[in-house]
């Protein structure tokens, strides 16, 4: 059994509190989704530093730095951009830590290569670069936001 996203944040706020470090979001597909969760625990701004939604290309070039011949290429959703969108929230923030999730939620905007449900996270940190991970997770559009939230806690507590 998968532990509840209300258990993964306080698991993870945690570790962020015994590294003393300040984690960072960037969001496309979740829509902040993944920063509503980590601030309903009260104390989250001991380990939250901010959020970015960069939900257009333009915001992911403006707030991330995300270059855009990577998004010209590749697409938002690439490993590519869930890279610069990871590295872009540690550069202009003051984290040490910083998670990034760009897909397609559906259910319109999926394709033969990039179905509806594909998501790329990227983790960021000062102690241990940069990471990616494709996952096509299954389900409706809630479905694929909450799953990719819980996706995305998990990865930063494996890294922690």
């Amino acid at each position: 059994m998968t532990k509840s996203i209300e258990q993964l944040v306080i698991d993870l706020s945690q570790r962020l509190k015994a590294q003393e470090w300040k984690l960072v979001t960037a969001e496309s597909c979740t829509g902040g989704g993944l920063a509503y969760h980590l601030t309903r625990l009260s104390g989250s701004s001991d380990w939250f530093e901010r959020g970015f939604v960069t939900y257009s290309n333009t915001a992911k070039e403006e707030m991330l730095g995300v270059n855009p011949v990577i998004l010209s290429t590749f697409g938002a959703v690439s490993e590519e951009t869930a890279q610069e969108m990871a590295e872009g929230a540690l550069r202009v923030s003051q984290g040490q830590v910083s998670v990034a999730i760009t897909g397609i939620a559906g259910p319109t905007g999926g394709s033969v290569e990039k179905p509806v449900g594909t998501v790329w996270f990227g983790w960021a940190g000062v102690s241990f670069g940069t990471l990616c991970e494709k996952h096509v997770i299954p389900g409706n559009r809630d479905e694929v936001r909450e799953k990719a939230v819980e996706i995305a806690l998990t990865g930063l507590i494996k890294l922690m």
